[in-house]
């Protein structure tokens, strides 16, 4: 499969197979690149519907001049890009995890927010950090805290000089699974409240207790199986070179 960036030729192609209607997938695999370069590639220029080919490609020459240019002076390096990383590397990474949080929903300051917490190794930051990493102004870092808060995505602490951090908590992808089995037990009880609104021996009925009982079974899967893994997200991994998973003594049983 090719690396590097998309030439401009491949990204014609990509304006020619969404204007046909083709999925991300199989755009990917005509020009032999992964689905996630695609997708990334169309929401950070466009979307599907405003996606232009040569409108992409002076956006990404821009943005590769504005990186040179900003390029962290010797000796200001931040502490992240320690431990020999690509400083490319890691923000094509940021970028495209970024665009995976907002397709799930989160809009794009909150989801640039989330990706550089969950990026950075200490695994929390305060407002200025955010605003120096970032770019933007405090404004937005608060707004975008004061989101993630509300909805148990990061929690605020204090630290040693009394200075106020946020922090993404592990559990809070536990937290977000036994959340998605409660909704699927709420839309299971109200497909069946239908059942009884409609007529039991009628196809609606039938069509809503069909939709309840799978609900059940997958709100019930969810919540079992994220009990079953839960001691995985404080798992410590030892790693080695090509190596990245925990050892099988450690998995959740």
């Amino acid at each position: 499969m090719p690396g590097g960036r998309l030439t401009q030729s491949e990204r014609r192609q990509i304006a020619l197979g969404l204007a046909d209607g083709d999925a991300y997938a199989e755009i990917a695999r005509r020009l032999d690149r992964p689905t996630s370069t695609i997708t990334r590639e169309v929401m950070r220029n466009g979307g599907p519907t405003a996606y232009r080919a040569d409108l992409a490609q002076r956006a990404t020459e821009r943005r590769a001049h504005r990186r040179r240019r900003a390029a962290v002076p010797r000796g200001s390096q931040a502490p992240d890009q320690a431990h020999g990383r690509d400083a490319e590397a890691v923000r094509e990474y940021e970028e495209a995890f970024t665009t995976l949080l907002m397709q799930q929903g989160l809009p794009k300051m909150m989801a640039r927010v989330l990706t550089c917490m969950f990026t950075t190794d200490a695994g929390s930051l305060t407002a200025s950090e955010l605003v120096q990493r970032l770019q933007v102004s405090p404004a937005s870092v608060s707004k975008a805290i004061a989101f993630l808060e509300n909805q148990g995505l990061i929690r605020r602490e204090r630290d040693e000089r009394r200075r106020e951090r946020y922090r993404v908590d592990d559990d809070v992808w536990y937290q977000s699974m036994i959340a998605a089995a409660r909704s699927n037990a709420q839309l299971a009880e109200t497909a069946r409240q239908g059942v009884g609104v409609l007529g039991p021996d009628t196809p609606a009925a039938t069509r809503l207790e069909n939709i309840a009982r799978f609900l059940d079974f997958v709100g019930e899967s969810i919540a079992r199986a994220a009990e079953q893994a839960r001691d995985i997200l404080y798992t410590k991994v030892e790693t080695t070179p090509g190596s990245a998973t925990p050892s099988d003594s450690n998995r959740a049983r």
